[in-house]
């Protein structure tokens, strides 16, 4: 359970927190962040609670533009970061939830992000990853009012990693 206030028809709840590239009015520099209910939570501002043995001497992945840097440090900083977050974001947590000026500057409303695209893609390009042509695609196999799957129409963040 989290103390952040979740709607239960949210396709963000503490189970999945999935990670993200935005940017922000008054921050433009596009970063990492999670969506946790209607809310992105800043992980450049909250780098310094990933402590962890993996994750101690990598909090820069952080504040990059993509999510490259943090995908390539593997499996245990994935659930090390997971755990980290499961932790700030607790109910029970007080680090996040008690300072009002760290949530004031780690919170944004998901109304109030740009989302940016999350990874740097090298050689190789999945091209039904483009939402044209997984239309096109779907026209082939299904009537053009119905081309894209649901999975088309939600929001720009990742699966969790």
């Amino acid at each position: 359970m989290s103390f952040v206030t979740v709607e239960p028809s949210s396709d963000f709840p503490f189970q999945n927190l999935p990670y993200g590239i935005f940017s922000t009015p008054d921050n433009l520099r596009p970063r990492i962040g999670v969506a946790i209910g209607s809310l992105v939570l800043d992980l450049s501002v909250v780098k310094h609670f990933f402590d962890g043995p993996v994750l101690s001497s990598k909090q820069y992945v952080f504040e990059q533009p993509t999510l490259n840097a943090f995908m390539g440090l593997g499996r245990a900083a994935w659930s090390e970061a997971r755990a980290t977050l499961q932790k700030i974001l607790s109910a029970s947590e007080p680090v996040l939830r008690d300072d009002s000026d760290l949530r004031s500057r780690a919170f944004t409303a998901q109304e109030q992000v740009k989302m940016h695209l999350p990874a740097d893609i090298g050689d190789y390009t999945d091209f039904y990853s483009s939402k044209n042509h997984a239309f096109n695609v779907g026209c082939m196999f299904r009537d053009p009012a119905n081309a894209l799957n649901p999975n088309w129409q939600v929001s720009h963040f990742v699966s969790p990693i």
